[in-house]
């Protein structure tokens, strides 16, 4: 899961790689590395059930729509990327799940050909990302070779046509920047408070829509370069319904609780109101129109599958509370610890838990919704 600071500068330009000549990102926030009892290797178990949620669809969409003879026709070396990699091990059962089905879809192919599919995978995240903890973990007998490409998706990583197949698994509602509004105490958009949109004024939302936009007009335009025609490139992540308030979503309990547990402690004077106030999580989930209207005005990919289904890691029925907010804790923890002075997460995560546990009844009706959206695209 790639992962950006909340910093309201602008980001433009792009990776080395790219060869554009602008200037590169700089780096940003991560996941928690390691093997600790937080760390997002030990407790990335939602997006594991939410890429597993998925997996039929892709496997159909590979069986279905990726032409991978005319692929392999120049070279029998596939390149595939996996954007927001984090630290594994999902990223490396999402790989293996698509080479495989690629093998089938070229054995169907081609029964006759004495050509072997070979590839190469790139696992891409921010540079402050732990790829020492990722490639310690590498299966030994991965069927790929292996390569970390450090930087941020929203600008060029890789070189032109170079890609076969992208993937990008919950990763991309991660904005490359805190809209500059939010922060701003002379804007109708001046996010006080709140540390998200939940809950927020229409000016905040339509802040964070606009650089969302803007984002994936970048993230697509830098993968039309990059990927090869005919090649495709699949996305996971959350989604909301179109027209639905994203109040209605599940996540936004978790972020109206943390920013409720933040107020609690400064109006307590464990940290003050203006840090608050200066924090903003740059995450947006958009709806199946919002990435429909990106893709179309990008117009270098065709929409194959856009979706949204349920990817709700319910047992008996129920949200597992804890393992919850030890996931999003994993994922997000940096970003907290970056803005807020003194050693105040296991205080505010405490909290965050109490309040779930009270309002777990509306919870578990929450997060029944279909709040995942699986994009594939293909390169025209």
């Amino acid at each position: 899961m790639a992962k950006v600071a909340s910093d309201p500068t602008p980001l433009t330009g792009g990776n080395s790689g790219g060869g554009s000549g602008r200037r590169p990102l700089p780096d940003s926030g991560h996941v928690n590395g390691g093997d600790g009892a937080y760390s997002y290797t030990r407790n990335s178990y939602f997006q594991k059930f939410a890429v597993n949620v998925a997996k039929e669809r892709i496997e159909g969409a590979i069986r279905m729509k990726l032409d991978v003879e005319k692929l392999s026709s120049r070279s029998n070396i596939m390149c595939i990327a996996d954007l927001g990699c984090a630290v594994g091990p999902n990223t490396f059962n999402s790989m293996q799940d698509i080479l495989h089905f690629m093998q089938q879809k070229y054995s169907v192919q081609c029964p006759k050909s004495d050509k072997t599919l070979k590839f190469l995978v790139f696992f891409n995240d921010q540079p402050s990302n732990d790829f020492n903890t990722l490639f310690t973990s590498l299966p030994r007998e991965a069927p790929y070779l292996a390569a970390g490409v450090p930087g941020s998706f929203h600008g060029r990583l890789f070189p032109e046509s170079s890609i076969h197949l992208a993937h990008c698994s919950y990763a991309l509602h991660w904005l490359s920047g805190v809209p500059e509004e939010l922060r701003d105490e002379n804007s109708s958009a001046w996010n006080k408070g709140r540390i998200h949109y939940t809950n927020a004024p229409d000016e905040v939302v339509r802040a964070y829509a606009a650089r969302f936009a803007k984002d994936m007009e970048d993230f697509l335009c830098a993968r039309a370069e990059e990927i090869v025609e005919g090649g495709m490139m699949m996305i996971i992540m959350p989604g909301i319904p179109n027209g639905m308030s994203y109040d209605e979503v599940a996540a936004s309990v978790m972020y109206e609780f943390m920013a409720s547990s933040l107020m609690d402690m400064a109006d307590e004077g464990l940290i003050s109101e203006d840090e608050v106030d200066s924090f903003n999580l740059p995450i947006y989930t958009p709806s199946p129109e919002e990435m429909a209207v990106a893709v179309e005005k990008n117009g270098q990919f065709s929409m194959e599958i856009l979706e949204l289904t349920n990817s709700a890691a319910l047992v008996d029925g129920r949200v597992d509370i804890k393992a919850w907010v030890s996931h999003v804790r994993a994922a997000n923890e940096g970003m907290f610890t970056k803005n807020f002075a003194g050693d105040i997460i296991d205080e505010m995560f405490d909290r965050v838990t109490e309040k779930l546990f009270m309002f777990s009844k509306r919870l578990n009706s929450l997060y029944k919704d279909r709040t995942q959206l699986l994009v594939v695209l293909i390169r025209k």
